[in-house]
């Protein structure tokens, strides 16, 4: 018996019953991922016990000899797999690296330039319901309404018009490639600087399959889960010139003590991305998402842009007489995870949206191909067409857990 069996029998059973899940669904939200038992043993590590508020030679506390060793070869690593001059490991999140990256380089009130959330943005891109909205006067460029490709010359208008301080380009929920070059000529001729907010695509970028804002972005943050299968965290890589304010921004000026287990594993995260086999899963996640597209397209659903580039499909459930969440509803009682998203121009409001989103870096780290793919989105296209038939739904259910015991999840325990 575990030790948490032993003290607290009821969260221990809740945790057994989210291993069933997760290891018996096919988990196609694009923010979520299998960390592996190596990252899952450092974050479970007696590091949880260490305060070591500040910064490796300069903390507050005393007795940081090891977890300094251990921040220090978390920063060089990523440093670098990225190909950057600084690296800050103690964002708890990807949230919180955005909001530490502003306080370090801006004052309230400043203008920064962020993509709608209705075009893929995130919350901490400007959102008025969100700090980074309620702290800073964001001015928000949009995609254009055909294609749903980011609208550059959009950007570029605004950005003469507005004069933001800061131009932040990333998606939260954006199916294609980021030209970063022409982002940074953008920011270049107002004065701005640029920031690649690569949460999503950090993964994809390590491995080759998305490019590198590397030497566009003079900085870059990310979470450290999604695409890049680490714990639950985030980063900001920056140029050296603007090391010491981000570093202000993220300590003291928005965080206290670092979380030096989740450190240890962002270290061990790194330590597995810089390896040959995770660039090949990296271009594996892109190779199934354009395979799962395709299936979806032949199914006659409608996609946004047309398809994606990335690790992520929206699909516009709004012509099946549904909205996202009805929609994503039918397809988790039919074994299938996916979130509600809104969509361009969308006309529903978010708590619904007229969408899904889902992708391919979870189902692709338990080891499905393109033949899979296929199939997975030929089972998605029965219940979205059909999603009050119980019988669809039960036939579904079967074949996901087909493939679930086929190809079962990394890094959870088999019981």
């Amino acid at each position: 018996m575990s030790a948490i069996e032993q003290v607290d029998p009821e969260v221990a059973a809740m945790i057994r019953h989210e291993e069933q899940r997760q290891q018996t669904v096919l988990e196609m939200i694009p923010s979520e991922n299998y960390a592996s038992a190596a990252v899952m043993e450092a974050v479970g590590s007696v590091l949880t016990n260490k305060y070591a508020e500040g910064y490796p030679g300069a903390r507050y506390y005393h007795g940081n000899e090891f977890v300094d060793d251990v921040e220090v070869i978390a920063r060089e690593r990523a440093k670098a797999l990225f190909g950057v001059d600084h690296a800050n490991v103690q964002p708890h999140s990807g949230t919180q690296a955005n909001m530490a990256v502003y306080l370090g380089l801006l004052k309230p009130g400043d203008t920064v330039m962020g993509l709608k959330l209705d075009a893929g943005g995130h919350l901490t891109h400007g959102s008025p319901v969100n700090a980074s909205g309620m702290l800073y006067h964001f001015v928000s460029y949009g995609v254009d309404r055909e294609s749903h490709l980011v609208e550059y010359d959009e950007m570029l208008t605004l950005a003469k018009e507005s004069r933001p301080k800061i131009i932040v380009v990333g998606a939260t929920a954006y199916p294609r490639l980021w030209d970063f070059a022409r982002a940074r000529a953008i920011a270049d001729e107002v004065g701005a600087l640029l920031m690649a907010d690569m949460a999503h695509i950090a993964g994809l970028v390590v491995g080759g399959a998305h490019p590198s804002p590397a030497g566009l972005a003079q900085i870059m943050t990310t979470s450290t889960h999604k695409t890049l299968r680490g714990p639950r965290g985030g980063m900001v890589l920056c140029d050296r010139d603007y090391r010491r304010q981000i570093d202000r921004g993220v300590f003291p000026g928005s965080q206290g003590g670092p979380l030096m287990h989740v450190i240890a594993g962002k270290a061990v995260m790194l330590k597995e991305a810089s390896t040959p086999e995770f660039l090949q899963h990296a271009q594996q996640v892109v190779v199934n998402a354009k395979a799962l597209a395709a299936a979806l397209l032949d199914a006659g659903l409608t996609l946004i842009s047309g398809g994606t580039d990335n690790h992520l499909v929206l699909v516009d459930v709004r012509p099946l007489g549904l909205n996202g969440v009805q929609a994503a509803d039918a397809l988790e009682a039919a074994g299938i995870v996916v979130n509600s998203n809104p969509i361009p121009f969308d006309t529903l409001p978010p708590r619904e949206g007229g969408g899904i989103r889902f992708g391919t870096p979870a189902i692709t780290s338990r080891g499905l191909g393109v033949a899979e793919m296929t199939r997975v989105g030929q089972a998605m296209a029965r219940v979205l067409h059909a999603p009050g038939d119980q019988g669809v739904r039960a036939q579904v259910k079967r074949e996901v857990q087909e493939l679930c015991a086929a190809h079962p999840a990394p890094g959870i325990p088999q019981r």
